[in-house]
């Protein structure tokens, strides 16, 4: 058996290139994704506690958080546009040239919001470009998670796969982390309230987004193609459309798998914007604590993922994936009466909980969505129903949990949390177990 077949656990019908090593391909997976979900994470932090003054200075308190946080959840509707297009490139020409392409759009798009003028300044036009920036974010991440998940799945050998995946899933709590240390040290070193915040302290981050990007374009430039899709080249099994064919062949498996994700984004988004955003208007937390907490989810998000990646290699994907959700139902009615407790020990656990729970479900995604769908189209496939559970679980609850509040009170937020986690426990229970499965052997993996 030759090193290629090695890596990828499965025999080698054709001769391909030599591969990377798997361990600078975890690295790659990590930093890429870290990067794309810091960008993403910073724009979230800002857009809950900074932009309503800086780009809605005009609107009262509410209206202005609500159109903030509306510039954050448009994102999301360009997200399946991003895993249409570059699914299609990345199922024809290649993961890693796609990945490349990804990472390039989103952290441009990050250092030009550091430099967007602010409302009082240029006026309705400074929201107006901010709203652009924000759909090209989530154009470009659209393509980056679906392409970052399979360098780590078509290289890892079948029987480890869950742990490699976890790499690319440690980029999204290390960017959380990241972007809520970073404002942190910005606040504390300017003064959080003070009017160079305001002006451009809060800039910052996203210029460092610039530092950030050259790293992990290096590291990305530095790999090779997968070995799978390799050899799928050389056996001429590119499709032409593969949108086309997804939907065609596997429609079934993208909806079950959107479904999978609904939940982990309502906890992701609601947990990381607006109960962010509800504990400095509505209960006045400083915002030295809500982003000292917003470092603490994402140590535990890194950790909860980590343990549940590995765990799945062996008991199965959809087990581990289902005892996270089912933690989450009761978690749900707890979260909320935790943060209007107005201690900030209670809005700690409570936030510190909804993403240790989260880490157990998005753990194992890394390996199962990627192993649900054929060689052919698994770029288009696994992004697809990735975004696509975006726009319903992550788009959505943090833009009505306001009027919820408003109308009903605190604790249907916790309702709207188990509705969404319930979808995803019946979408998931509804999906073949995938752990062990022949990523090159279509029949395998089409469920």
């Amino acid at each position: 058996m030759t090193q290629q077949d090695q890596i990828n656990g499965e025999p080698n019908s054709a001769a391909g290139p030599t591969p990377s090593p798997m361990n600078k391909v975890a690295f790659a997976s990590f930093i890429g994704t870290a990067i794309e979900f810091y960008d993403f994470y910073i724009y979230g932090t800002a857009a809950a506690l900074i932009f309503p003054h800086v780009f809605f200075p005009n609107m009262g308190s509410t209206m202005a958080t609500i159109s903030s946080l509306g510039t954050f959840a448009v994102a999301f509707l360009s997200r399946p546009i991003g895993a249409a297009v570059f699914g299609h490139f990345g199922d024809r020409l290649g993961r890693k040239k796609t990945l490349v392409a990804t990472l390039l759009i989103m952290g441009l798009s990050t250092v030009c919001v550091g430099l967007v003028p602010s409302a009082a300044t240029i006026g309705i036009a400074a929201p107006i470009i901010l709203l652009t920036l924000r759909l090209l974010q989530g154009f470009a991440v659209g393509g980056e998670w679906a392409g970052s998940a399979l360098l780590s799945a078509e290289y890892a050998p079948a029987g480890k796969r869950g742990t490699y995946g976890m790499f690319t899933q440690l980029g999204a709590g290390a960017g959380l982390a990241v972007s809520n240390l970073v404002v942190f040290i910005v606040s504390v070193t300017v003064g959080e309230k003070s009017a160079v915040f305001l002006d451009w302290g809060w800039r910052l981050p996203f210029l460092f987004s610039a530092v950030l990007l050259i790293v992990a374009l290096y590291v990305r430039l530095s790999i090779d193609e997968t070995p799978v899709f390799a050899r799928e080249q050389i056996a001429g099994g590119v499709p032409n459309a593969p949108f086309t064919e997804l939907f065609r062949t596997q429609s079934r498996q993208v909806a079950l798998a959107a479904g999978c994700m609904v939940g982990i984004f309502t906890m992701s988004f609601l947990g990381g914007t607006y109960l962010m955003s509800y504990a400095s208007t509505r209960v006045g937390h400083p915002r030295s604590l809500i982003l000292g907490v917003g470092v603490l989810a994402g140590v535990a998000l890194m950790a909860f993922s980590a343990i549940s990646a590995v765990l799945c290699d062996r008991y199965g994907r959809r087990r581990i994936i289902l005892i996270g959700f089912a933690l989450a139902l009761p978690w749900a009615f707890v979260v909320m009466p935790l943060i209007d407790s107005h201690s900030a020990v209670g809005f700690a656990v409570a936030i510190a909980g909804i993403f240790c729970i989260f880490g157990l479900s998005y753990g194992p995604i890394g390996s199962f969505l990627p192993e649900i769908f054929a060689t052919r189209y698994r770029y288009t496939g696994a992004g697809m129903a990735f975004n696509l559970a975006g726009i319903v679980g992550g788009a959505i609850p943090p833009l009505v949990a306001g009027a919820l509040v408003a109308s009903l009170g605190s604790w249907a937020v916790g309702l709207m949390i188990a509705f969404f986690v319930v979808v995803s426990i019946v979408c998931t229970a509804l999906l073949p177990e995938t752990k062990g499965a022949a990523l090159e052997k279509d029949a395998a993996v089409a469920g």
